[in-house]
């Protein structure tokens, strides 16, 4: 059983014959105020990406094209969500480590953060994040 709040967010998707859409607002399906938006793209075949924990900052995170794993760690369980629809966000809440992997070919990760960039708010080695972890549980 995980200790964290994640959750599989089902985006508004507009059919028709010219193509679909689909958004996210701020507190409607994104539980957060948006800050920043980046993208992961041209993953070669076999590498991963993230690998690390945020003190502060909530992620959600959307397929926008092609597929790949997203895991997510609390230091005691480990959650696997396979994001391949771009109608579909993960909601990632502060203080879980993530990692991404299995990138399909040109496949495009967009990620929506609670908070601009910082460096600091970054815990980027598994040790240093669980015992992170023992002074804010």
């Amino acid at each position: 059983m995980c200790h964290f709040e994640t959750k599989l967010v089902t985006l508004p998707k507009h059919t028709d014959p010219r193509g679909n859409l689909s958004f996210a607002e701020n507190f409607k399906q994104v539980p957060f105020v948006i800050k920043r938006a980046y993208w992961i793209y041209d993953v070669p075949g076999g590498e991963s990406r993230g690998g690390h924990a945020y003190k502060e900052n909530e992620e959600f995170i959307i397929a926008l094209s092609g597929s790949f794993d997203v895991i997510l760690d609390d230091g005691t369980s480990k959650k696997c969500f396979s994001l391949n629809r771009s109608y579909y966000g993960l909601y990632v809440p502060k203080g879980v480590w993530r990692e991404m992997d299995n990138f399909s070919t040109n496949s495009v990760a967009l990620i929506l953060s609670s908070t601009p960039y910082n460096e600091d708010d970054y815990i980027r080695n598994y040790e240093d994040y669980k015992t992170w972890l023992q002074y804010e549980r």
